[in-house]
């Protein structure tokens, strides 16, 4: 059996990026969260924020460390399997990154000491900032990987050069690279889905604790604000997403086409809310909205819009796989705002501390914005196939030629079960501290098991 390196690079970065990813948008999600939360507690003076923001606290501290460790080694992969794609990106993501590592990782990094370890060390006005500045700093981090992830998609700002037989893009106009035509609607929408997954992983926690009878003041505050802001946030997933395809549509009509398994150039293209491309055949089979998708991206049922038998087949992504995941993504996307208006509903009528149904749905949520932010990353990925730079440079162009895909398999291998045990210790230090409960602060007799109770006269304690 042949070991095609250019396809096992591409699954073993897939793997990386898609296990680290799980916790960014965690610390984007839960970073606004701790703002909110202590913000409340400055505002209000009340004991339940401050000891639900001590709480949060050390959960962000131990997404923040696994974060960390699997980010590293994603970047080590551009010049283990991707040397050539370095070379050609080397002076755009040069910058992009090291901005990222000034700007965003040393700002979250070295705020965050203060956030653990500064109640009662420090003012709470500067305890509050060290908040706002960790929070800002996990969205900086955001920013600068999806300005240089939108470069891919729509590059601009740029020259080709040639260095001593070897071509590269080098920068121009700086701003121009840092906005270029994607990177605002992409970057708006990746956040966007970060506060969706920060704010179900508090409702989750909170329902858990509803159901159990345990910190209720504080899985109520948490029902609350987790509702808030999920209900913002679902509703912005909606609005980004659309013009997030509207950029796709004008930089990218064969990834549009190939995520609503549109073909026939210059013929209206429906809306399909679910179905099955079959790619030899060229038909797509499903239900669909007729001429929907020339609505959403012409404002006219009848406006043609670019199908798949305009471009080469060899130009064209894998369309069944970009057609699954985009709709995937869509369906969970509205799952997610039926599901915070049920629960604002519910609050409303006072019947959602009690409903343990629905309290159970919560519970499990938990993993909707993942699994929404994963296959909708597949599909700007995927879809972009077969460019790594769109336009400019193929995948295939990109690999590192020497290494052997033997290498590449038995690396593949070896971070599948490190990732597993990582993945396995993060969800049991995870469960421990859900267990165990807000019970960093001294108030915090109510509803727990008193030997869990930390006694603290000053309330400073290591929420490590």
């Amino acid at each position: 059996m042949t070991l095609d390196p250019v396809i096992l690079s591409r699954l073993q970065f897939g793997l990386t990026i898609s296990f680290h990813y799980i916790f960014p948008v965690f610390s984007i999600g839960l970073g606004l969260l701790l703002v909110i939360m202590e913000g409340l507690y400055l505002k209000t003076g009340q004991d339940v924020y401050h000891r639900m923001t001590h709480f949060w606290v050390s959960i962000f501290a131990l997404i923040f460390g696994i974060g960390v460790a699997t980010g590293i080694v994603m970047e080590f992969q551009f010049g283990t399997n991707w040397a050539n794609y370095s070379r050609f990106v080397g002076d755009v993501f040069g910058s992009a990154l090291a901005a990222e590592g000034l700007f965003a990782f040393f700002l979250e990094s070295g705020f965050l000491a203060v956030l653990l370890f500064g109640w009662n060390k420090v003012s709470k006005g500067m305890h509050f900032l060290s908040t706002i500045l960790v929070c800002l700093g996990a969205h900086f981090s955001a920013v600068w990987i999806v300005v240089a992830n939108s470069w891919q998609q729509t590059p601009a700002g740029f020259h080709l050069v040639r260095h001593n037989g070897v071509l590269r893009a080098e920068i121009t106009d700086f701003w121009a690279m840092v906005f270029n035509p994607s990177s605002i609607e992409r970057l708006s929408h990746v956040i966007s889905g970060a506060w969706l997954a920060g704010a179900f992983l508090l409702l989750s926690v909170s329902a858990f604790y509803l159901i159990k009878q345990k910190h209720l003041d504080v899985a109520k505050a948490g029902m609350n604000i987790g509702l808030s802001v999920a209900l913002i946030a679902s509703l912005l997933q909606l609005v980004t997403g659309h013009e997030s395809a509207l950029v796709v549509a004008k930089h990218q009509p064969v990834k549009l086409a190939a995520m609503e398994g549109h073909f026939k150039d210059n013929q209206p293209a429906d809306l399909y809310l679910l179905g099955w491309v079959d790619e030899k055949a060229e038909k797509t089979y499903g239900i669909s909205i007729p001429g929907g998708l020339s609505f959403l991206t012409h404002n006219n049922f009848q406006t043609p819009v670019t199908g798949l038998q305009k471009f080469p087949k060899r130009d064209r992504p894998p369309v069944n796989i970009t057609f699954q995941t985009y709709h995937i993504m869509i369906a969970i996307g509205m799952a997610l705002i039926g599901l915070s208006v049920l629960g604002l509903f519910l609050k409303f009528r006072g019947t959602l501390y009690t409903c343990k149904p629905v309290l159970w749905i919560f519970v499990a949520s938990v993993m909707l914005p993942q699994i929404a932010n994963q296959v909708g990353w597949a599909t700007a990925e995927i879809g972009r196939q077969p460019w790594i730079v769109y336009g400019l440079m193929r995948t295939a162009q990109g690999i590192s030629p020497v290494v052997k895909g033997s290498n590449i398999l038995a690396s593949i291998l070896l971070f599948s079960a490190v990732y597993m045990l990582l993945f396995i210790l993060f969800i049991y230090l995870l469960n421990q501290k859900i267990k165990k409960g807000p019970v960093f602060y001294a108030g915090d007799t109510t509803h727990q098991d008193p030997r869990l109770t930390v006694q603290s006269r000053e309330g400073d304690i290591n929420v490590l």
